[in-house]
Order: C-alpha cells, then sequence, then structure tokens
C-alpha cells in the first residue's frame, strides 16, 4: 500500500494587496452577480475571465425550475469566451458570489463540473489559468491552475 496526498496550493489576498488588473477582474465578476438569474437559490455568482489580449468577458448563474437544466456562473462565462473568441486562450478567471446579505465573505470555490470546464480550457490552450476566488474577507489565488482544486483529472487521454 502507498499513500498519496494532494495538496492545494493557494495564496490569500486582501483587496488591496491585488494588482490593479485582478481588482479590476474581481470588480466585473461583482457587477456580473448583479445580473444572476438565481429565484430559486437566491445566490447570484458572477465569473469574470480575461483573455489573452486583454479582453473581459462576464457572464453568471442562470436558474431553471428543473434545477439540472440551469448552468454555474463559471461554465456560462467560459462558454461564451470560447464561442465568441474561439482562438484567444483564458488566463485569468475571477469568481464571486453573493447572497441575501451582500458579497460573501468567504470565497465561493467552483463546483465539480465546472473545475472540468475549467480543466478542459486550460487543455484547449494548453496554458493554466490563474483563478481569483473573491470574498470580502479575502481573496484566494490560485496560481498552478485547476489541477490545485481538481485531483485525479478526467482528461480526453482516457477517451483514447
Amino acid at each position: 500500500m502507498k499513500e498519496i496526498v494532494h495538496e492545494c496550493h493557494y495564496t490569500l489576498y486582501d483587496f488591496d494587496e491585488l494588482t490593479p488588473a485582478d481588482q479590476n477582474l474581481i470588480k466585473e465578476a461583482c457587477e456580473a452577480t448583479k445580473r444572476s438569474y438565481s429565484p430559486y437559490s437566491h445566490f447570484s455568482v458572477g465569473a469574470a475571465v480575461l483573455l489573452d489580449d486583454g479582453t473581459v468577458v462576464t457572464g453568471n448563474n442562470q436558474e431553471n425550475a428543473a434545477f439540472p437544466s440551469g448552468l454555474c456562473a463559471e461554465r456560462t462565462t467560459l462558454f461564451y469566451a470560447n464561442a465568441q473568441y474561439p482562438d484567444k486562450a483564458v488566463v485569468a478567471l475571477a469568481i464571486a458570489a453573493r447572497d441575501s446579505e451582500g458579497l460573501t465573505p468567504v470565497p465561493t470555490p467552483p463546483c465539480g463540473a465546472c473545475r472540468q470546464v475549467i480543466l478542459e480550457t486550460e487543455s484547449r490552450f494548453q496554458h493554466p489559468i490563474r483563478i481569483l476566488l473573491y470574498g470580502t474577507q479575502g481573496t484566494y489565488v490560485v496560481e498552478g491552475g485547476i489541477r490545485e482544486l481538481l485531483p485525479l483529472v478526467f482528461t480526453g487521454d482516457f477517451l483514447k
């Protein structure tokens, strides 16, 4: 028997410690939470991606009474970015969430399905995505890409 340990590495920043570019991306994600359609959960999530040419694309969660039919902010944003800018790599992704009290104090990480889509986007462009998880009490910055948050990844290599 051999024990294998997977560690997750991220850095916790106060908002004012972030670069102006990171602050802007987070502000865009926070603004996107206001456009969320979340009448059932009342939990609004916004995402913003920075493309390699400097373009910023935003999105948010879209709920449906038939819950599996909705879509998370991260996937909405990545799918839109990939559809509209198919030749532009995503270099950073910011995520923010809002509940009935306002922006959440603790950063909200992406769900498993979103992590898988982030992995596919990284694989598509052969480039790790810098991930910014915003909370009013601090921002987690994941420099190493989604593999830091998604151990034992499932890639297209398994389908060959």
